[in-house]
């Protein structure tokens, strides 16, 4: 169904036994009719996270959770990017700020 002939640009894709899951702009998901399960805003940490490195998930997602705010990370190969519910975005953004800064 989201074959390279549909024009969609996800930003993940994660096949499980169950389903696929694809991460992509709401409006590219509604052209295609697939349903919409909830609404993200990405955010992308600036640093370089090489795929060996330790702890820095476990610190974001620790402060993150310590203020009650939903993240679920992708790490890719250069940068990890943040998935927080869209109405939380501004929030994580100036926590995630000020840990930039310690």
């Amino acid at each position: 169904m989201l074959g390279d002939e549909s024009g969609a640009t996800p930003l993940a894709t994660v096949a499980e036994e169950e389903s696929l899951t694809v991460v992509l702009p709401v409006a590219q998901a509604e052209e295609l009719g697939l349903a919409v399960e909830a609404v993200f805003t990405c955010i992308t940490l600036g640093v370089h996270s090489a795929l060996d490195s330790v702890g820095l998930t476990a610190t974001v997602s620790t402060a993150l959770a310590e203020r009650g705010l939903l993240c679920n990370v992708i790490a890719g190969y250069h940068h990890d990017h943040l998935l927080v519910p869209a109405h939380q975005a501004e929030t994580a953004l100036g926590l995630l700020e000020g840990l930039a800064q310690r």
